[in-house]
């Protein structure tokens, strides 16, 4: 199973929704929260390739992007497969 890299902050609507979606397929994920860390938060823009917001989420070496990112690969019944470790 890859690892799977959240960057976040406590008050951001997005990113509780992408944690619950996160939970209820049953997966460990690291948090990351940002507020204030201004240093992790560049360090999270770079990884990011330029975007800025939270949440930004990594499956593996995979940038999968933000909350609706993460909701479009579950639509598409592409999100379990990348978290069993399957890359597209």
């Amino acid at each position: 199973m890859p690892t799977i890299e959240i960057y976040t902050t406590p008050i951001c609507p997005f990113c509780i929704r992408a944690k619950r979606l996160l939970d209820k397929k049953g997966v460990s994920y690291r948090e990351i929260d940002v507020a204030g860390d201004r240093a992790g938060r560049a360090a999270m823009t770079e990884r990011a390739q330029g975007r800025s917001t939270v949440p930004q989420i990594f499956i593996g070496d995979r940038h999968v992007g933000g909350s609706d990112d993460l909701f479009m690969l579950d639509a598409n019944g592409e999100l379990d497969p990348l978290l069993q470790g399957a890359d597209r």
